[in-house]
């Protein structure tokens, strides 16, 4: 089998013709995010809440899989002007009031995407945007890692150019078998969505890290059928690598559990004293305070990063 670099043979199998992402079942046939169930309902109420805060009416949903986040939206907000962007057409389940636009996939953005007054909101896209994955070899050489369809890895050439210098900036190391996930295509990727908008506000929620806690083996995994399982770029499953956040030159970066506190939703038990007054709303409140911690986890969806920047009209 022939090997090709990561970053080449990763996109091929998210967003190639056969790509996991085209699949009928869609991401949520693969693993549940924030997004889905009662989680996207109290998701939703903090995206709308940061809209309001940004002073728009709009909410770009940005590779927002088969639009589950913004059906909880739309009924919980109906005064939202809502659009769903992804790889797929427009699922036929959403609401007929939600506009729908198709991505090319991975980086790449719909020309229609543009001149946005919105709270833009790139919820786990920048994770799944292919970037160059290297490794250092046993001389301290930062080589790039090709793979072929089996999954079967080699060292190519050494990283050179502006790969070279994202790594050198950002990730610096000269270990052998250290890897390094050069974030440059999330940069630029990130850059060109920013530069869309005119006013309100864009968010990327990824998992990540900075300079002070970079993995040394990486990030790079995959996801299929709800289970973690081997990297292995064949279309079948989910390829996703953690984001260098503090790279990507935003205004802020928080992580889900402070800014959901910061917002006011803390995970309280409900009085048990209104379990025999109110039953119904004591069963509805301590479901939503199980919501709220599942969501708040640090050590799980709590630790996710908000890399956010705001937008003044007039301004990119």
């Amino acid at each position: 089998m022939s090997s090709r670099p990561w970053r080449d043979a990763w996109w091929e199998a998210l967003y190639g013709p056969d790509g996991f992402y085209r699949r009928a079942e869609g991401p949520a046939g693969h693993f549940t995010t924030s997004a889905h169930g009662g989680l996207g309902a109290v998701l939703g109420e903090v995206v709308a809440n940061l809209a309001d805060q940004a002073s728009v009416c709009r909410v770009v949903d940005l590779a927002c899989g088969r639009g589950e986040l913004l059906a909880h939206l739309h009924d919980s907000r109906p005064d939202l002007d809502l659009v769903g962007v992804d790889v797929v057409e427009r699922p036929h389940s959403l609401p007929t009031s939600v506009d729908w636009l198709r991505s090319p996939g991975g980086a790449a953005l719909p020309d229609e995407l543009h001149d946005l007054d919105a709270l833009v909101l790139a919820h786990e896209w920048l994770d799944v945007v292919p970037c160059t994955i290297a490794e250092v070899d046993a001389d301290g050489i930062l080589r790039e890692v090709l793979v072929d369809e089996a999954g079967t890895e080699a060292l190519g050439e050494a990283v050179h150019d502006d790969d070279r210098a994202w790594a050198d900036t950002w990730w610096l190391t000269s270990a052998p078998g250290d890897r390094v996930e050069i974030g440059l295509s999330r940069d630029l990727a990130w850059r060109d969505l920013l530069s869309r908008s005119r006013a309100g506000a864009t968010i990327a929620v990824d998992y990540g890290h900075t300079k002070a806690n970079r993995p040394a083996q990486g990030t790079l995994t995959a996801y299929q059928g709800g289970t973690l399982t081997d990297a292995i770029p064949d279309g079948q499953r989910d390829l996703t690598a953690h984001v260098a956040t503090d790279s990507l030159g935003s205004d802020e970066v928080v992580t889900q559990r402070d800014l959901f506190h910061r917002l006011g939703l803390t995970a309280a038990t409900p009085d048990h004293a209104t379990a025999s007054t109110d039953p119904l709303g004591y069963v509805r409140a301590l479901g939503r305070a199980s919501t709220i911690a599942a969501l708040t986890d640090p050590h799980g969806l709590g630790g996710f990063h908000w890399a956010m920047t705001r937008h003044t009209r007039g301004h990119a």
